[in-house]
């Protein structure tokens, strides 16, 4: 029975951007109820990705309607500017990633997070080397890795990025984060970079959204891929 296996050490957060929005309230309990760990909330502004998703006000109602941890991934140009929007209708704990190449003084974006309580983190680019972000590992606990260009969800992984992906998990323990892959997971990636210390995945398209199956038992399989590693 897949229940009776002895889970791999890894968190999996579902890609609200991908969910359907017709019925939002039904999908949150669904993937609660399924076991997802968190909440992933991307929010765009059309100018630092080409595209808009998320809204604040999306975030807001999603932070009521469930008590599981989220994870608000900001692609806005310039968050220092308004992040404080996004803090304000958080809950402590909460994740909040910003994007480096972004902002001209990230670590000032930062530490507002940091001391509104809030779960400070740096999403990575994949055209953004380790040694551009490496003072900000000091500061972050998470680090999300993008597998793909940010903006759109079904986009093809980028191989070049598992060799950046391995430089950030020899750095872990030394700075004192969590690394996160977002961006193309197929159980493939989940095989191959859990067993390496990815510490958790966000779940899309290719996964868990869109096949016509309970997400509780989509969830208890990708588990279970790991059981036997």
């Amino acid at each position: 029975m897949i229940g009776e296996h002895k889970y791999m050490n890894f968190e999996l957060t579902a890609s609200l951007m991908c969910a359907n929005y017709g019925n939002l309230e039904k999908e949150i309990r669904d993937l609660d109820e399924g076991g997802i760990d968190s909440f992933h909330i991307d929010i765009m502004d059309g100018r630092f990705v080409p595209n808009f998703a998320m809204s604040l006000n999306d975030m807001r109602y999603i932070a009521g309607a469930t008590k599981k941890p989220l994870d608000v991934h900001l692609m806005i140009e310039h968050p220092n500017n308004n992040v404080q929007l996004f803090l304000d209708n958080l809950r402590k704990g909460d994740t909040v990633y910003i994007h480096p190449e972004a902002e001209y003084h990230p670590s000032t974006t930062l530490q507002k997070i940091i001391n509104a309580g809030m779960i400070p983190g740096i999403a990575i680019n994949p055209g953004t080397s380790v040694e551009t972000v490496y003072e900000m590992l000091r500061i972050v606990r998470k680090v999300l890795v993008m597998t793909v260009n940010p903006g759109n969800a079904g986009q093809m992984y980028m191989p070049y990025v598992g060799k950046k992906i391995d430089k950030l998990l020899l750095l872990k323990e030394e700075m004192g984060f969590k690394a996160y892959w977002d961006g193309a997971c197929s159980a493939d990636k989940i095989l191959k970079f859990a067993p390496k210390g990815i510490d958790g995945f966000v779940l899309g398209t290719t996964l868990l959204f869109g096949k016509n199956r309970p997400y509780g038992e989509i969830i208890q399989e990708i588990h279970h891929y790991c059981d036997d590693i």
